[in-house]
């Protein structure tokens, strides 16, 4: 079977399989915005306040209470900083290469599923195009059976082609919008996270911890 012929199947099989394909798309997109978001909202804290702890245990010495105070917090941030606290008696380069540790895998579990929104959001308007063409090849076919004449029918298959490219811009706006939104969240947070890691780094550097002076 050539292109020619597979193009034909397809728009034999109408435009309405590309709009089912849509809304099924839009659904899982959906689906996954709402987890991510019930995600990060239960991931949240004040990380002002968490810093704030942190460093008052640090300043002085307070190595369990430090670490305490980080898994009390339910936050990537604070399980990103507990990696630098995971063994105190360690040099500053290896407590901060646990933390890049934790890091890149705290960035991986807050981007779970985020590359299906980035997919849909790029490439739903043109599954909606695919409609678009196979609705247009139906209306040629249905002016060609009518011998040139408008038809109920033809009127119908134009209707069905701008509807799916109607349906597959609706479907992408929102998972861009998702998409971009979450990115934007988890950059937030790394960056709240490496601000809590460099506290603790920098409290290695001076030896503080290992003496608990001030």
């Amino acid at each position: 079977m050539n292109l020619q012929d597979t193009l034909t199947s397809l728009a034999d099989l109408g435009a309405t399989w590309v709009m089912w394909l849509l809304v099924g798309l839009s659904i899982l997109g959906l689906a996954i915005a709402v987890e991510r978001a019930i995600v990060m909202f239960a991931t949240r804290d004040d990380i002002r306040r968490l810093k704030d702890d942190l460093v008052a245990s640090l300043r002085k010495g307070d190595v369990d209470g430090a670490r305490s105070r980080l898994e009390r917090s339910r936050s990537f941030e604070a399980r990103i900083a507990r990696a630098g606290l995971s063994d105190v008696d360690v040099d500053p380069g290896a407590a901060a290469e646990r933390i890049a540790g934790a890091t890149q895998t705290a960035r991986v579990s807050m981007e779970r599923r985020l590359a299906f929104l980035g997919t849909v959001g790029s490439n739903a308007p043109f599954v909606g195009l695919l409609g678009t063409v196979i609705g247009i090849i139906n209306a040629f076919h249905e002016l060609e059976s009518a011998s040139g004449k408008v038809s109920a029918g033809l009127m119908a298959e134009i209707g069905e082609a701008l509807v799916a490219t109607a349906v597959g811009i609706c479907v992408a706006i929102p998972a861009v919008v998702a998409f971009n939104y979450f990115n934007r969240v988890i950059r937030a947070r790394l960056s709240r996270a490496d601000a809590l890691s460099r506290e603790i780094t920098a409290f290695l550097k001076s030896g503080r911890l290992a003496t608990g002076q001030e």
